[in-house]
């Protein structure tokens, strides 16, 4: 097999080093080689570790070279987005107050992740500790769109998504708050998966709102999305929301026969604000399914007007509470002072960007006194009824299919100076985070060359079944296999 990263499929990946037709050296340096001649067009990567990711591919050859079994994902570059925290790596958030910070500690996912063979081309950019949908919200530099430079690459693992969509690694991990896989996983065209909440440890996971919280994979394919799932889930007691039951041979689970299901499309979904390109792509989806054998319902999700709102009180109570510990004291910046107050005042104010004070703020507000009952406790109600809505769905269908966002990715500095504007980009994934529900997004189309994002939204633990629907989908369509026009 020639190294051609633009052809390659984590799946074929694997299967070649396994089977000797590929080094992981080769592989690496594939790879290692696009992102030198590609990525400071696109700056998804905040730390590029070549030296690593050597010694990583020349551990998995000399195993191979030594009969010894490999996992599927044994050399497969995997980027990393850099809020996990990876042993001996900075690890930054893409925020000035972590400038520096180098974890002792794996996080769970990359720990399983080495043990299986896995190559770290680096770490990812994305919005400061996870606030935005764009990636403009990055402490350090924005990430462009591989399909288009002068566009957003969604957020806020925007980084993530454009090192797939650029071919600068097959598969990446992100992290899911309110859409933050599932959103760039639209705007670049790939399949991007929020597990159930407690489905993957969050243990080195750096906490933006711990009950919404949740690591997933971005690949291309079904398939590769499955072999990503199969090596980072199962329980962990390092962490108490992770739960206990293991979790099903995601892979294995593609290659049963497939099985119709009863489909619900929520009308909530599909009312003022969806670009028409979009909802004619899903229109066309639809069809698909039909074809495929599936029925395809209305349905009804009433209190959806509600998430937004809701979601941004939670999410920033949450980050309130999280992002106290930045205090310049025990690791990352600091700007010294002989008044202690004044050195956190003062750190706190250089270190943290715009956005994250924003909702720092937001969420100390909702929490204080006299104002939690009006505001946090409300939200925590609305929260349970907007789960009820989807357990009251779930009653009479499988899954739900929806847009993933209301248009194609939009153009840098579109909506960074309205942050309402660009809290709607998220209306259609904040629901799944809320009810901690798992949700895919997969490309059912373009316009303009820009990638169109469908999202499916199924009950608790139901990854697998949606992944087998998605696996057949895309043996019908190849909305998955467009690559970016003028990358080169």
């Amino acid at each position: 097999m020639t190294p051609s990263p633009e052809t390659w499929t984590a799946e074929s990946i694997g299967a070649a080093i396994r089977d000797g037709g590929l080094h992981a050296s080769d592989v690496c340096e594939s790879y290692l080689d696009r992102i030198r001649r590609l990525d400071p067009k696109l700056n998804a990567f905040v730390t590029v570790l070549e030296s690593g990711a050597r010694m990583q591919a020349e551990s998995v050859d000399r195993d191979r070279k030594a009969g010894k079994p490999l996992h599927p994902l044994a050399g497969v570059p995997v980027a990393l987005k850099d809020n996990l925290c990876a042993r001996g790596v900075e690890t930054t958030c893409s925020s000035k107050i972590l400038r520096n910070f180098i974890p002792p500690y794996d996080a769970t996912v990359i720990e399983r992740l080495r043990a299986a063979g896995s190559v770290f081309p680096g770490k990812t950019n994305l919005d400061e500790f996870a606030m935005g949908s764009s990636t403009e919200n990055s402490g350090l530099f924005p990430t462009r769109n591989p399909h288009d430079p002068g566009r957003v690459p969604g957020g806020s693992s925007g980084g993530s998504a454009a090192s797939v969509a650029a071919d600068f690694a097959p598969l990446a991990l992100g992290s899911d708050t309110g859409g933050s896989i599932r959103q760039p996983a639209s705007f670049c065209g790939l399949v991007g998966l929020k597990p159930t909440y407690g489905r993957v440890s969050r243990y080195g996971l750096i906490a933006f709102a711990s009950s919404l919280d949740q690591i997933g994979p971005f690949a291309r394919t079904a398939m590769d999305a499955a072999l990503l799932m199969d090596a980072i889930t199962g329980p962990d007691p390092r962490d108490s929301t992770c739960l206990p039951e293991p979790a099903p041979k995601f892979a294995d689970g593609l290659r049963e026969p497939f099985r119709p299901v009863r489909i619900g499309m929520p009308r909530e979904y599909f009312a003022e604000g969806l670009a028409k390109p979009v909802a004619g792509a899903i229109d066309r989806l639809k069809d698909v399914l039909v074809s495929l054998g599936c029925s395809v319902v209305d349905v009804s999700l009433p209190h959806t007007p509600y998430a937004v709102p809701t979601y941004y009180l939670v999410a920033t109570a949450e980050a309130s509470s999280n992002l106290a510990r930045y205090d310049g004291v025990r690791y990352g910046l600091r700007i010294d002072s002989a008044d202690l107050v004044q050195q956190y005042f003062l750190t706190r104010a250089r270190g943290f960007g715009a956005e994250v004070k924003r909702r720092i703020m937001l969420g100390t507000y909702a929490l204080s006194s006299g104002y939690y009952d009006a505001y946090y406790l409300k939200a925590m109600k609305v929260r349970r009824l907007i789960y009820n809505d989807f357990m009251e769905a779930f009653r009479g269908v499988d899954l739900l299919l929806t847009p993933t966002a209301p248009t194609t990715a939009f153009k840098f500095g579109e909506k960074v100076s309205d942050p309402l504007q660009m809290y709607l980009s998220d209306i259609y994934t904040i629901s799944a985070n809320l009810a901690g529900l798992p949700a895919v997004s997969f490309p059912c189309g373009f316009e303009n060359h820009l990638p169109i994002g469908a999202q499916m939204i199924g009950p608790a633990l139901s990854e697998l079944r949606m992944l087998r629907i998605l696996h057949e989908y895309q043996k019908q369509t190849d909305w998955h296999a467009r690559r970016p026009q003028n990358l080169s």
